[in-house]
C-alpha cells in the first residue's frame, strides 16, 4: 500500500518544467492532465520564495490538458494540436514536450510525434517525465539529457581552453539558485575560466547550450544531481570531469574547491591563488569584525543545529556551521528521496567534516516522522537551531528554538538575487542564522 507522505519537499519529474523555464526563451510544452503545471508551479516558484511566472512559466505553460476521450483513444493528435497552437503563437528558441503520468500509461509515442517537427528543423525535444520516473531532482537531468541528445546532438566538438559547463543547483527546487549560480560563475571566472553556468540571468541561453560539447571539461558541483549529465557528455565528446559533492559554503569549502578547479584544469595558480587571497581577504574581515558579538554572546546564542533539507545544503552547511562557526550538529536530514546509490557516498562526505564531531544522517521525505526525531531529542536544555523550511514553523515553536527557511516551502521571504555559496553566501547566511536570533529574544 502506498505511504502518504507529510509536508513533502519535492514534487514529481513532470517538476522538469521549471527547469525549462530557467533557460532563457525555453518553453514547455506539457503532455499531461490538467492540473498538473499549475501544482507544479506553486509548489516550486510561487511557493519557493515568490519567484514568479518568467518569460513562460504560471499560466502560460503550454499543456494537453489530457481527459477521458485521451486515455480511450490516444492523446498524439491533441498534443500535435497544441504543439501547432504553441509555435505559431509563443516565441522561443527551444521546445521541450514533457509527458505526465497519463500520457506514459496509455503509451503516447511522443517521441515520434516530436520527431516529425525535428525533421522540419524546430527547436524541439522531448523527455518522458511521468510522476512515477521520480522526483524532479530525477526529472531536472531528464531534461538535460533530453536537450543534449536531441537538440545538441552528435557534433563534432571544437574544444575551447578554459571554458568549463558547470551542474549544481536545481532552478527553482533550490529557492536560492539564480543567485548562487551567479555567485559559482563569479567565482570560476575570478580564477580564469569561462563558464556556461546554462541557467538564469548569467546565462546566454539556447546558444550557450549549443557551446556544451566545446567545454574543456565540466564540474559537478553537486552530491550527486549532474553525475549521469557528465558521464553521459563524458562518453559522447570524450569531455572529462572534476565532480565536488560539497556544496561550498564559507573559505575553506569555498578554498577547498576552487584550488580542486585549478588542479584539475591546469589553471594559472597565481593568479587563482591572489583572487582566493582578496576573497578571504574580504570574508575574514567581517568575520573578525564580528568576534565580539560571538564572544558577547557565547551562553546565550545557539549551540546545536539541525538541517531538514536536500543534500545539496545539508553538506555545506553542516561543514561550514561545524568548522566555520563552531556550532554541535543535531540530527541532519536528507529530504529528497535520494536515490540508494548515493546515500553511503553523501554518509561518507558528511563524516569528513570533522574526526572529533560527527552527525547522525537520516535520509527521510516525511515531515512528520521528522519532527517526532527532532521532539524527541535530548536537547539537554539548549534552544536548537532548526535549518528548514516553512513547514517546520511549529516544531521550531514548539521547542523555543531558532529557526531559519533554505528550502521550499518559503512563504515569509520574498526571493530576488540573495545566494549561499562560497564567501559572500556564507557571509549572508551567518548575518540570516543570527539575526533570526536576535529577533527572538
Amino acid at each position: 500500500m502506498p505511504e502518504i507522505i507529510e509536508q513533502p519537499r519535492y514534487v514529481c519529474a513532470i517538476g522538469a518544467q521549471q527547469t525549462v523555464l530557467a533557460i532563457n526563451k525555453a518553453i514547455p510544452i506539457l503532455n499531461s492532465g490538467p492540473g498538473c503545471s499549475e501544482k507544479v508551479f506553486s509548489a516550486v516558484s510561487f511557493n519557493s520564495g515568490y519567484q514568479g511566472t518568467g518569460y513562460a512559466g504560471g499560466s502560460t505553460v503550454p499543456c494537453t490538458n489530457t481527459s477521458e476521450k485521451e486515455v480511450v483513444f490516444g492523446g498524439e493528435d491533441r498534443l500535435k494540436e497544441v504543439i501547432d497552437g504553441s509555435l505559431k503563437i509563443l516565441k522561443g528558441d527551444l521546445f521541450v514536450v514533457l509527458t505526465g503520468c497519463t500520457s506514459d500509461i496509455i503509451g503516447d509515442d511522443v517521441g515520434q510525434v516530436v520527431s516529425e517537427y525535428q525533421k522540419k528543423g524546430v527547436p524541439i525535444v522531448y523527455a518522458e517525465t511521468g510522476g512515477f520516473k521520480g522526483t524532479n531532482y530525477v526529472g531536472h537531468e531528464l531534461v538535460i539529457n533530453a536537450i543534449i541528445n536531441q537538440f545538441i546532438g552528435d557534433v563534432k566538438p571544437k574544444v575551447k581552453k578554459g571554458l568549463v559547463n558547470v551542474w549544481s543547483v536545481i532552478p527553482y527546487q533550490d529557492p536560492f539558485w539564480a543567485g548562487n549560480l551567479a555567485e559559482i560563475k563569479r567565482l570560476l571566472e575570478g580564477i580564469g575560466l569561462q563558464v556556461n553556468i546554462l541557467f538564469g540571468p548569467k546565462a546566454k541561453g539556447v546558444e550557450e547550450w549549443k557551446t556544451i560539447p566545446d567545454a574543456e571539461f565540466n564540474i559537478v558541483l553537486s552530491p550527486w544531481v549532474g553525475l549521469k549529465t557528465a558521464k553521459l557528455l563524458k562518453n559522447k565528446y570524450g569531455t572529462p570531469y572534476l565532480y565536488y559533492p560539497t556544496f561550498p559554503i564559507g573559505a575553506k569549502q569555498t578554498t577547498d574547491f576552487l584550488r580542486k578547479v585549478t588542479e584539475f584544469g591546469d589553471l594559472d595558480r597565481d593568479r587563482a591563488e591572489n583572487f582566493i587571497k582578496e576573497e578571504e581577504k574580504n570574508y575574514y574581515y567581517y568575520l573578525q569584525r564580528s568576534a565580539d558579538f560571538f564572544v558577547e554572546f557565547r551562553y546565550d546564542l545557539v549551540h546545536s543545529f539541525f538541517t531538514i533539507t536536500d543534500s545539496f545544503y545539508a553538506l555545506g552547511i553542516n561543514k561550514f556551521l561545524i568548522k566555520e562557526l563552531g556550532l554541535v550538529p543535531g540530527q541532519q536530514y536528507i529530504t529528497e528521496d535520494t536515490p540508494k546509490e548515493y546515500k553511503e557516498l553523501i554518509k561518507s562526505e558528511f563524516e569528513t567534516t570533522s574526526k572529533a564531531i560527527s552527525a547522525e544522517i537520516i535520509f527521510e521525505t516525511d515531515g512528520g516522522k521528522i519532527h517526532d526525531g527532532i521532539r524527541n531529542y535530548n536537547h539537554r536544555n539548549h534552544k536548537p537551531l532548526i535549518i528548514g523550511s516553512f513547514w517546520d514553523k511549529d516544531i521550531v515553536s514548539e521547542l523555543k528554538g531558532y529557526g531559519l527557511d533554505l528550502s521550499i516551502p518559503i512563504l515569509n521571504s520574498l526571493i530576488l538575487d540573495k545566494n549561499y555559496v562560497g564567501y559572500s553566501g556564507a557571509l549572508t547566511l551567518t548575518e540570516d542564522i543570527y539575526n533570526n536570533i536576535l529577533h527572538a529574544y
